[in-house]
């Protein structure tokens, strides 16, 4: 999360609230955006000198926008430089389908039809939002950075249809009774 957080900052200073709303618009799948952990990341990297804020005034209110830091650029790069790390692959959703055999079949149908929602949902989101990248007219300067948020967009709508698609087919072998 605290890359995450840095890159955005490096395109431009944000609220936590406007972190949270833009992590949400596709970089969720990667990261939890829930406000605690941006909290939580928030607070490292002030401790650390890699972010700052400003306190403004909106509308009466007081906020925090943070910006990034020299010494936080220099962290982010020496991170997006570095050789992708290498992980093994979670589904946590397959260890529910590994133990569904102690479930009924009426409880396992239903858990893999809400599955199935959850995953059109997401699908539907990543596809807008693909669709307004392909849309968006952006400057020569921008380009790379654009293009690589969309690919990483694209990556994730793809990984949900497969998965949509491979919990379809359980569905069907469930129902035709060859599961």
């Amino acid at each position: 999360m605290d890359n995450i957080i840095l890159g955005l900052l490096l395109m431009c200073n944000r609220t936590i609230y406007q972190l949270r709303e833009r992590i949400d618009k596709g970089i969720n799948l990667m990261y939890s955006s829930s406000m605690g952990s941006i909290q939580a990341a928030i607070r490292k990297l002030l401790n650390c000198g890699f972010i700052s804020y400003e306190e403004i005034v909106d509308n009466g209110k007081y906020k925090k926008v943070y910006c990034i830091t020299e010494s936080g650029r220099q962290h982010f790069f020496a991170w997006i430089n570095a050789p992708i790390e290498e992980q093994s692959p979670k589904s946590p959703e397959l260890a529910k389908v590994y133990f569904m055999g102690f479930s009924d079949k009426k409880n396992r149908e239903i858990s893999i039809q809400q599955h199935l929602i959850f995953l059109n949902e997401k699908y539907n989101v990543l596809s807008a939002i693909c669709e307004e990248a392909e849309n968006i007219k952006i400057s020569e300067e921008n380009k790379d950075i654009l293009n690589y948020q969309f690919v990483s967009a694209l990556y994730g709508k793809e990984l949900i249809k497969f998965n949509i698609d491979w919990f379809e087919s359980l569905l069907r072998k469930m129902r035709n009774g060859e599961i």
